[in-house]
């Protein structure tokens, strides 16, 4: 420590103790980004997609929106490996591209998981629902808040104990579900064996032909929102030069086993057209129909379990995430500074309390009156996973960018990113894509639906008037590349 620290430090003994805690180990970190991306989107929602698409064209657009969160974690691996902070794309987007972009970018994520938080707690009384079909939705609701808000309350460890066994029950499940697929299309379990059969059923594999696999890219995305999550945790990892390359690194098996050989083993067992496959109901959701065509009694039960696990992780790590992203912009100028005040676990207690007051409001609006209030939330929130998978991506490629322009070398990044810069590249065109014609159909027929357009669409004025917005306040300008700053403190620290 040297002496103007120890100084500092003398003169304002709490400067030292108020920090983020480096409570997260590298199984904590592995877990958060393997479970990051399983949730209801695979349990629930990957039937649907069979049925719209088909089996073969359900797997071609998870497999190209699961190349693009590929490129987008890539992309964000080597900015968090080398620069860890727990506000990652505020801070990438402030430093790299614009303080008013950074602005925009951190207040967008903060609100898209303070709503998904809300989300997870009307999913959580259905989900308990199954097995207490009388009961009051308000407890339901309270118990699971108060379960994600103890922790993420008591420490980060908190948070990462409760996501690591949250995201173990769900990957084993995932796990068992496709060891007992292929047992049952080879005819090991569950009577005959199936074989291809199902995919030449009607018009598979490519039921829905073009039109069919790119409306629902927009699903597939849902589905993998939360795998960024890992840039947040690096700013709390033990060792993120280490832990956060070995966690981006299992991604693309992670997305080639846990949705494409499971969209595979539903396809080839379900035909597309069991109309089951619709419902978004547990008792046929397609983890279900499989387990009770091998004989398993019991699935609806243990999936209804498993989904229920599914939820309290999405709202255990949405509470986390949206938290530190604001404790960051606090201590950046960007938010209010209580809300950069920890308390001596290092835990950011303003910040988890607004959010979970914002997450309640939110739910109550959807219990209370016509629920129109939640629904307009719930879509203002819908397309906010793109949009920063794609502030990630922009600010890597001028990160890249920058860094080779101020002559500093690429040996020196803790992760590089392959395949840059086609990889930002891709990320960029395939996310503007997807956010432009996400509700393409509302221009179908004889007249546009502007209910539907403008409820798709709200969440990008709501990002540009944050951006614009504070560009015009503060008078802030797109940083030169020679200007960007870097980090090279934490280099020093973890050679």
């Amino acid at each position: 420590m040297s002496v103007q620290k120890e100084q500092d430090v003398l003169k304002h003994p709490q400067q030292e103790e108020q920090k983020l805690k480096r409570g997260l180990k590298s199984r904590h970190l592995t877990m958060i980004s393997i479970g990051g991306a399983i949730g209801t989107g695979l349990f629930l929602g990957s039937g649907a997609a069979i049925h719209t698409a088909g089996p073969g064209g359900a797997i071609l657009a998870y497999a190209l929106i699961g190349a693009m969160v590929f490129f987008v974690m890539t992309s964000l691996g080597e900015m968090a490996s080398f620069m860890p902070t727990s506000g990652a794309f505020s801070t990438y987007g402030t430093k790299f591209i614009d303080p008013a972009f950074g602005f925009a970018l951190g207040w967008n994520y903060w609100y898209s998981w303070a709503m998904t938080i809300a989300a997870e707690l009307t999913a959580s009384t259905m989900v308990m629902k199954f097995w207490f079909p009388n009961s009051p939705s308000l407890l339901w609701s309270l118990l699971f808040l108060v379960i994600i808000f103890l922790l993420n309350y008591l420490s980060v460890k908190g948070y990462g104990e409760g996501e690591y066994w949250f995201s173990f029950i769900k990957v084993a499940t995932v796990i068992i579900f496709i060891i007992v697929g292929i047992l049952m299309i080879f005819g090991i379990m569950g009577g005959e064996a199936v074989g291809v059969k199902n995919f030449t059923v009607g018009k598979a594999p490519f039921s829905g032909g073009f039109m069919g696999i790119f409306s629902i890219f927009i699903a597939a995305g849902f589905s993998f929102q939360g795998t960024e999550i890992v840039g947040v945790a690096a700013g709390e990892s033990e060792n993120p030069a280490k832990n956060v390359p070995k966690a981006v690194k299992s991604i693309f098996w992670r997305i080639l086993l846990f949705y494409v050989l499971a969209i595979l083993v539903i396809g080839l067992i379900i035909p597309y057209t069991n109309h089951n496959l619709q419902s978004d109901n547990v008792m046929v959701s397609p983890f279900t129909l499989v387990f009770k065509k091998a004989g398993l009694a019991f699935a609806a039960s243990v999936m209804n379990a498993v989904i229920l696990t599914a939820v309290l992780s999405a709202g255990n790590s949405s509470l986390y995430a949206s938290t530190r992203m604001l404790y960051s912009m606090a201590k950046a100028g960007q938010a209010p500074r209580i809300f950069a005040k920890l308390n001596k676990r290092g835990v950011p207690v303003a910040a988890i309390f607004l959010t979970c007051i914002v997450g309640m409001l939110a739910f109550f609006a959807s219990i209370f009156g016509d629920g129109k209030v939640y629904v307009w939330l719930m879509n203002s929130v819908g397309i906010t996973g793109f949009i920063f998978w794609l502030g990630i991506s922009i600010s890597h490629y001028r990160f890249r960018k920058a860094y080779i322009a101020q002559g500093h070398s690429l040996d020196k990044l803790p992760y590089r990113a392959k395949w840059y810069p086609f990889g930002p590249i891709f990320a960029i065109v395939i996310g503007l894509i997807v956010i432009l014609a996400q509700d393409y159909q509302a221009f179908l027929g004889g007249h546009i639906d502007w209910g539907s357009l403008i409820a798709a669409y709200m969440g990008i004025p709501l990002f540009l008037c944050l951006w614009f917005g504070y560009k015009w306040i503060k008078k802030t300008k797109v940083v030169p590349l020679e200007e960007c700053e870097f980090d090279f403190d934490f280099e020093k620290k973890y050679d």
